[in-house]
């Protein structure tokens, strides 16, 4: 229903004026953010802390302290993230089971998905659930 369409001859002059009112008090609003907000921003800071990945424990020497160090901690790193996109898929399917009530079918695909990454999650560290070190 923008200005100048077919449309415009059915509705009534009210709403026209309406519409046509609120293109002239759009229309400076858009030039002032794109000509003079969005040229002159400066770039978002990106807060999230990049980690070079290091060799896994598998790869360092046995007299490298530093590098079991580092890849005891790119571990801890690793299992901190998996847990939270296993928390993520877990609040997903249950937000769906409460939502979708007896009608869970729906939800077969979202349990699917987060028992595969539970699965997944257990494999990788079954072996360090008593002590989080890669170091054992």
């Amino acid at each position: 229903m923008g200005a100048g369409s077919e449309d415009d001859w059915n509705v009534s002059p009210f709403v026209r004026f309406i519409i046509n009112a609120g293109e002239v008090l759009e229309a400076p609003v858009i030039w002032f953010r794109e000509k003079i907000v969005t040229p002159y921003r400066t770039p978002y800071p990106y807060y999230h802390q990049k980690f070079p990945r290091v060799p896994t424990i598998d790869q360092c020497y046995d007299d490298d302290s530093v590098c079991k160090f580092e890849a005891n901690e790119q571990f801890k790193r690793d299992q901190k993230v998996d847990s939270v996109i296993l928390h993520i898929l877990r609040d997903r399917w249950s937000k769906c089971v409460m939502y979708q009530g007896p009608d869970q079918e729906v939800c077969l695909p979202l349990r699917k998905i987060y028992e595969e990454a539970e699965e997944a999650w257990f494999s990788k560290c079954k072996m360090f659930l008593v002590k989080w070190s890669s170091l054992q």
